[in-house]
């Protein structure tokens, strides 16, 4: 007989997930757009409020390349004020379980993240990034390989003396967007050299929408093969070619349990143009069109594990509601079905129904919830060139 217990078949698939949400930083650093302080802070907030335990807010990096960014020290030190560890204490929430992450590519702002902190604004975490396809990191940091690992070494342990953990992305796992095919190979070794180094958790990213759900299945049963504690590892998907959610169920048939994503799907290559100006950003866009870019949409994907009846910790109409508002926040339509379509109802949607069955019924003598003719047999019976 065929098993239909879904966590037989795969037992490793988990029952409860944690599910990042990004979108104030990666999601706004592709709009080439200002987004105002106030909405950073609207949308943070919200989320925090929502469920989010795990945020990620600004980056810290150069200004000058990055100026969606500008405002980076003002987003952070409302979410350490008192008044909003007041209101989050209101609705339950002791905003000390809420972990907030500041991007830091380089080492310059890892120590701009440490001075924040001295001030008592600082992240609880830090995320530093290499790709193992050698072009593709060196577009998105200047470094070779080598000299950006090294980097890095010194600054985890900056970080870790100042209290804070440091997150280490691999990139291109599943392919380049400059160089194409690369080694899943590749991409855990490198997993091991950031835990070796000092690392706290890993961002296992498809930065291109690369990934298949054959080989995110294979890469991360490689990973929790090595390194079994699913809490070190998160899954970031990018959505390109509209298969992201095959990789989501993909990864957590392997035994992912952390995934992140962006209301209404938004994020990419920082963008080279803000409001009325051209900006250095990360150089050369590397895709064709801007519309088809972007992250796993958390709106989707939280719809998606809530009704695999796997636990996560959101109110998930809050969600829906605020992904409806980030789309007149960033003034255009967003990837979000579910903001359209909503959620499956087990109640249905009555409203769409005909006029008219339950008289019909009626009239032709059927009983309510009758489906089949009343001289038919009580069960059907299978012809045997059918059966088994």
């Amino acid at each position: 007989m065929t098993e239909y217990d879904y966590w037989k078949i795969f037992p490793r698939m988990p029952r409860k997930v944690t599910l990042g949400d990004i979108t104030v930083r990666d999601g706004f650093q592709h709009l080439e757009k200002f987004i105002s302080t106030r909405a950073k802070i609207f949308y943070a907030e919200e989320m925090i409020f929502a469920g989010c335990k795990n945020i990620e807010v600004t980056n810290l990096g150069n200004p000058f390349l990055m100026p969606q960014f500008s405002d980076a020290e003002q987003v952070l030190a409302h979410l350490r004020s008192g008044r909003f560890r007041e209101r989050c204490a209101k609705k339950g929430i002791n905003i000390d379980d809420v972990c907030i992450t500041a991007v830091t590519i380089r080492e310059p702002s890892v120590d701009k993240a440490i001075e924040l902190r001295k001030k008592g604004v600082g992240p609880d975490r830090l995320l530093m990034m290499v790709s193992t396809e050698e072009e593709h990191h060196f577009a998105n940091s200047g470094c070779t390989l080598p000299q950006y690992w090294k980097e890095c070494e010194r600054a985890i342990r900056k970080c870790n003396d100042a209290g804070m953990k440091m997150c280490g992305t691999v990139s291109t796992i599943w392919g380049s967007p400059i160089a194409g095919a690369t080694e899943l190979k590749d991409a855990v070794e490198f997993t091991k050299r950031w835990l070796e180094i000092g690392a706290a958790d890993i961002e296992h990213a498809d930065h291109d929408g690369s990934a298949s759900a054959p080989q995110v299945y294979r890469y991360f049963s490689m990973i929790l093969d090595e390194i079994p504690d699913t809490r070190v590892h998160i899954a970031h998907f990018h959505e390109t070619k509209r298969v992201a959610s095959a990789s989501v169920l993909a990864a957590l048939q392997a035994g992912i349990t952390h995934f992140e994503g962006t209301l209404g799907g938004m994020g990419g290559q920082p963008a080279n143009f803000l409001d009325d100006c051209p900006v250095p950003g990360t150089g050369d866009y590397y895709y064709e069109d801007p519309r088809y870019v972007g992250l796993t949409c958390l709106e989707d994907m939280l719809v998606q594990i809530d009704e695999m009846g796997i636990e996560h910790g959101y109110n998930v109409n809050r969600v829906l509601w605020l992904g409806r508002q980030v789309e007149r926040t960033v003034g255009h339509r967003l990837r979000s079905e579910a903001v359209i379509n909503g959620r499956t109802l087990k109640e249905g949607h009555p409203k769409f129904a005909r006029p008219g069955l339950k008289k019909l019924k009626e009239k032709l003598g059927e009983s309510a919830g009758q489906n089949i003719p009343a001289d038919w047999g009580k069960e059907a019976q299978l012809p045997e060139k059918f059966k088994k």
